[in-house]
């Protein structure tokens, strides 16, 4: 099996990106679903953030309130890294698991993870490769602000707390810019859709 990464940052069209690789056959794991699953309520992940961060975190019916938490994190850089240090290894193990689980059933597959902090975490480096998603800064903040009904500053605040685009596209063994929308960027993923074959074939 091929274990790709995919990673991006914010607004820049990872979810389309993943859609796009799981209609050419590619099974995904979205980073959202797996942090959302590791703070569910009843998780121990829930309860240790509830205790670090307090309970007003909480929305009435006990799931997190991710806004009040995003607000939270994204204006303080110490609470954001105290907020990874406890999802994060959740997250990898959930992954692994993950992982373990597709090879067991499909071990001719291609899975792709996609994360938000693999390269940051070096959690990238556990796969055969890495896919980097990146558009114009330009592009990126207007989708941002769209998406996210967020003010300019407020959008240029979130970008700014994350690794720059150009520093993220170092990584990459594949880059895919959704600046042009989306037949373009269907056509890149096609293109390395056929090259992570390749790896399957060399493996």
């Amino acid at each position: 099996m091929v274990k790709i990464g995919l990673t991006g940052s914010i607004a820049v069209g990872k979810t389309t990106v993943c859609e796009m690789f799981r209609e050419l056959g590619c099974h995904i794991l979205d980073a959202d679903h797996a942090a959302r699953e590791v703070v569910a309520p009843g998780t121990p992940g829930l309860a240790k953030i509830a205790k670090e961060f307090g309970e007003s975190i909480l929305q009435p019916d006990g799931s997190l309130d991710r806004q009040k938490m995003g607000s939270l994190v994204f204006a303080d850089e110490s609470k954001r890294l105290l907020l990874n240090s406890i999802v994060h290894p959740l997250v990898i193990e959930y992954q692994t698991l993950w992982i373990e689980g597709i090879e067991a059933k499909e071990p001719d597959s291609i899975a792709i993870v996609d994360a938000a902090l693999m390269i940051e975490s070096g959690g990238y480096k556990r796969f055969d490769a890495l896919i980097v998603i990146w558009c114009e800064p330009d592009v990126q903040l207007k989708r941002l602000m769209e998406r996210d009904e967020i003010s300019e500053a407020d959008a240029e605040r979130r970008i700014a707390a994350q690794m720059p685009q150009e520093e993220k596209k170092g990584f990459a063994d594949y880059l895919i810019d959704t600046t042009d929308g989306i037949v373009s960027t269907r056509r890149q993923v096609t293109a390395v859709f056929e090259k992570l074959k390749g790896i399957e074939l060399a493996h």
